[in-house]
């Protein structure tokens, strides 16, 4: 991530932590009647309860003292019954802490993943993300792994960061009462310096941290990366290949950890000599008073009791301090996912004002999913599809021309063939008509709606989700359709045939039946692009935009499916290399290289 080799950029807990982190809480808690604040304010309400019971089981040494020394046995066993209850009443809260801490990680994952999908997923973001913006580093290990690391953090912190202002000012009272005013600025005094130092010792661990989820992203996408191509790294017999780049991410990733924990390990230091020192710290504070001559007229009994109380006191005000820094290493976890959520949020926001500004020469208001199929309205269609005028554009990591000055109409009725040698632009030409990709001069006008009874774009790698035969057949529409047994099964069946996949309906179960493997390991190439076939012929669009729809098809089933769709009353704009196609299109736009075109009209056979 080349945003992160910059020292200015690293991120650290600074004020851009703060802002970054204020912005995900009121994603946590939107307004005072969401159900997270209420469930933040029971957590509250517990763990108050917890510490003023931990207060009475503290008292209780300090009482077993007295009445030991005195020799009391009724009120010894009424002090024991007592103390068994106040350790029931102990032990349920804090399991109750616990139940009400997990419930509120849940919600908060909850609220921050959907919001970040919300963003990621509107328009072509997720696309955007993924393709072109390449410096932003695994977008799906931060709205995955580290929303979820995250929360549960901030889940863990919650309850000892809720009660700390409550206990603290409790406890710092009680200590100035009992060992006046140079006990209670030695111990602020002692938090200041540990304060100050883990402070200093957590700054490069962030950054660090940022770092290591970083490469742990890339460590997990190789590994994605040959589960999703096995078949064709074992047709290349690379498996030592893979093995020697896999362990090379994995060494990068884990000198990388190596150095973290080396970060840690002074931490750890700072943190553990701070809790031991502050134990003995206590014992100081409360012997000033002793020696000073202030408790010389109490007896022995009196005194161990006294100082049994003081003594409680004092430490808890002190462990209450070092809860706080021990929370030093979960807040340098917390600032490195804060940094890469917030990064990310801002990034895809950038994102979506610069699709809001580009709305006005994108008439896609709509995603198909959002389409109707069972809508009795007639679409608004147009009996054109795109005009371009003087459309210029190139890859976005070249400054080579693809196409320069394209003008042309692609109209009802009129099917195109797009040929050219493979990177003289004929996919990136798709690109530009579905927006993907700005185009460098020109223009380029969709006129007519985009999905079903619209146009249709079947990408040259054939897509399926996961889901049902249903759900496959009926993409991208949104899962909402008639029940099983409807009229709409017929059409399902009838167009499965029409595209030579009627038997599919006996390996799934049916239309409905879930399925339990891969859709990419069970059919081949040829029956995964029959079944987009199938699909188009289920939405049946205006228009049709074919990227080599068919290469992985004999010529014999191309002629069907392309047969077909002209039934349907589809215009075709076709992407390929065989001359076959030619006999079902009416103009071809070749692409000669070097920003050069010419359109050619076809002669009817």
């Amino acid at each position: 991530m080349p945003a992160m080799k910059n020292s200015t950029n690293r991120p650290k807990l600074d004020w851009k932590f703060l802002q970054r982190f204020c912005s995900i809480l009121k994603i946590l808690f939107p307004s005072w009647a969401n159900q997270n604040v209420r469930m933040f304010m029971t957590l509250l309400g517990v763990t108050l309860s917890v510490q003023l019971v931990i207060y009475q089981v503290g008292l209780i040494p300090s009482q077993f003292y007295g009445i030991l020394s005195e020799k009391n046995y009724s009120r010894f066993k009424d002090l024991v019954l007592f103390a068994v209850l106040l350790i029931l009443i102990n032990s349920t809260l804090k399991s109750l802490d616990q139940y009400v801490s997990s419930l509120l990680y849940v919600s908060w994952r909850k609220s921050l993943t959907e919001e970040l999908h919300d963003t990621y997923f509107q328009g072509r973001i997720y696309y955007t993300l993924n393709v072109l913006h390449k410096d932003i580093d695994n977008p799906d290990q931060r709205i995955s792994q580290d929303v979820e690391r995250l929360c549960k953090q901030m889940s863990t912190m919650a309850s000892r960061l809720l009660v700390s202002p409550f206990t603290i000012s409790y406890y710092t009272y009680q200590c100035f009462n009992s060992a006046g005013w140079i006990g209670f600025v030695s111990i602020f005094g002692y938090f200041g310096i540990g304060t100050f130092v883990n402070k200093i010792l957590i700054g490069p661990i962030v950054t660090m941290l940022v770092e290591q989820e970083k490469l742990e992203g890339d460590f997990r996408f190789k590994h994605m990366q040959i589960r999703v191509n096995a078949e064709s790294a074992a047709f290349y017999r690379a498996g030592k290949v893979e093995h020697m780049r896999t362990n090379r991410r994995l060494q990068i990733l884990l000198s990388t950890q190596k150095s973290l924990m080396n970060k840690e390990f002074w931490l750890y230091i700072g943190v553990n000599t701070f809790d031991y020192m502050g134990s003995i710290l206590s014992y100081i504070v409360i012997a000033i008073p002793i020696f000073a001559g202030v408790y010389d007229g109490l007896s022995p009994g009196e005194l161990s009791a006294l100082v049994s109380k003081n003594a409680f006191v004092c430490i808890y005000l002190i462990n209450c301090f070092t809860q706080l820094i021990d929370l030093s290493t979960t807040l340098s976890d917390v600032a490195g996912y804060t940094h890469r959520i917030g990064e990310l949020r801002e990034v895809m926001s950038d994102i979506a004002e610069k699709q809001r500004d580009q709305e006005r020469y994108d008439p896609l208001s709509k995603e198909p999913g959002d389409f109707d199929m069972y809508d009795d309205r007639e679409a608004q269609t147009a009996d054109t599809a795109f005009v371009l005028d003087k459309l210029s554009f190139r890859s976005p990591v070249s400054q080579e021309l693809l196409v320069k000055d394209l003008t042309m109409k692609i109209s009802e009725g009129t099917n195109l063939l797009v040929v050219g040698n493979t990177g003289t632009g004929k996919t990136s030409l798709l690109r530009v008509l579905n927006f993907l990709w700005e185009p460098c001069n020109g223009s380029v006008d969709m006129t007519t709606c985009f999905g079903p009874r619209g146009v249709m774009f079947l990408p040259q790698k054939p897509y399926l989700t996961d889901g049902t035969l249903r759900e496959q057949v009926i993409y991208p529409l949104k899962d909402i359709y008639p029940a099983s047994g409807s009229a709409d099964d017929e059409r399902i069946f009838k167009y499965l045939e029409l595209s030579g996949l009627l038997n599919l309906l006996n390996r799934t179960g049916g239309l409905d039946a879930k399925v339990d493997w891969n859709w990419y390991d069970v059919l081949s190439p040829g029956e995964m692009q029959r079944l987009c076939f199938a699909r188009l012929f289920y939405l049946q669009p205006k228009y049709a935009v074919l990227d080599e729809a068919t290469s992985a098809l004999t010529e014999e089933a191309e002629d069907l499916l392309y047969k077909a769709c002209k039934h349907l009353g589809m215009t075709l704009i076709s992407l390929g290399h065989r001359r076959s196609l030619e006999k079902h299109h009416d103009v071809i736009l070749r692409l000669c290289g070097g920003g050069q075109w010419e359109l050619v009209k076809l002669k009817p056979e």
